[in-house]
């Protein structure tokens, strides 16, 4: 069987992955793509490198161009939509890559997004441990699903083992992620030129203020955490792609490097897109470019008594579009890895 698939934000650098994706996808049919102000141009006229895609054209975002579709991927600013959304068939497979549906506290949304608070759906990060299980069983059979924060799921699928088994403490948490500004989407802001990023790393949401704190906080909770508290720090870098997390936690008394490598590698075994390097590796962004997998180092400082996890992922692919698709691909009871690739692209 074929789905049909719409994308809204198709013009977007998510709409891009997920339709470049897609496209090699055998068991999904793009129909239609969606876009506000650039409703009426060619799809090429700002994805020119998705050549296979070029006789469609960009419609106008509205629940009746995206209504009739199976599958509907919603790659949209937060506080959008959960206003389409709302409007859509209750049997469609909706899968937001956006803000509006990943935090279950409104008070959390309110702290750090506001505006209008629409529920949280079932969270897309399919290898998430959550108590004695993963996150994937919530995506069986599921109509809504909330595609993650690139830099939540990094820190989130970074720490999630150790809290998972008992062996680090979710009180004293640190992490700080270089990042590529595709992230922040096609954005003309100042701090995302040329001229401001090449050749400087640039500090952003300083202090706690960043909003993938309450998702992060949310996942470790899930992973058994009583009350997480979470200090991170992103870091703007000169790369277009990529995300380089460097979480860190106490370790519980008398856990050995051993211990820990074991837990983490337990945790992901079997596991096809998340992956835990031998003791004494860690990875490069330059590792996992292209692909939908994150790779994860793990070390111990002993004289601090910290375990410290280095993981890398592409935030455009493992970190959106392919954690949209993977997830889509277990609601419909597809093969999990469909339409997916592990390999990156080199050099």
């Amino acid at each position: 069987m074929t789905f049909s698939v719409a994308v809204a934000g198709a013009s977007g650098y998510a709409g891009g992955e997920l339709l470049r994706i897609l496209a090699s996808h055998a068991d999904f049919d793009i129909r239609t793509v969606t876009a506000n102000q650039n409703a009426g141009q060619p799809l090429l006229a700002h994805q020119p490198h998705l050549r296979s895609l070029a006789h469609l054209t960009l419609v106008e975002t509205t629940p009746e161009n995206l209504a009739g579709h199976d599958v509907v991927f919603l790659a949209l600013p937060h506080g959008k939509s959960g206003e389409i959304a709302a409007q859509l068939p209750a049997e469609t497979l909706v899968v937001d890559c956006g803000a509006d549906h990943r935090l279950e506290s409104a008070e959390a949304w309110a702290a750090f997004y506001g505006g209008d608070y629409f529920g949280a759906w079932a969270y897309g990060v399919p290898e998430l441990p959550v108590g004695d299980g993963k996150q994937r069983d919530a995506l069986v059979g599921a109509t809504r699903i909330a595609a993650p924060g690139c830099n939540a799921s990094a820190v989130s699928l970074a720490l999630a083992p150790g809290i998972a088994a008992g062996i680090i403490d979710g009180e004293d948490i640190v992490a700080v992620l270089a990042v590529g500004p595709s992230g922040a989407g096609k954005n003309l802001k100042t701090m995302y030129l040329a001229s401001e990023i090449l050749g400087s790393a640039n500090p952003y949401a300083v202090g706690g203020t960043h909003r993938h704190v309450p998702e992060i906080q949310q996942n470790l909770r899930k992973a058994g955490a009583g009350h997480p508290t979470v200090s991170f720090t992103p870091v703007l870098v000169p790369m277009s792609r990529g995300i380089l997390a460097t979480s860190t936690a106490r370790l519980k008394p008398g856990v050995t490097p051993e211990q820990v490598q074991n837990a983490w590698e337990a945790a992901y075994a079997g596991e096809t897109f998340v992956q835990v390097l031998p003791a004494g590796s860690v990875p490069r962004t330059a590792d996992v470019l292209g692909s939908n997998t994150a790779l994860i180092g793990v070390a111990v400082d002993e004289a601090a008594g910290r375990v410290i996890t280095v993981l890398a992922l592409d935030n455009l692919y493992k970190g959106t579009a392919g954690a949209a698709i993977q997830s889509a691909n277990i609601a419909l009871g597809l093969d999990e890895t469909a339409g997916l690739t592990v390999n990156g692209v080199a050099p």
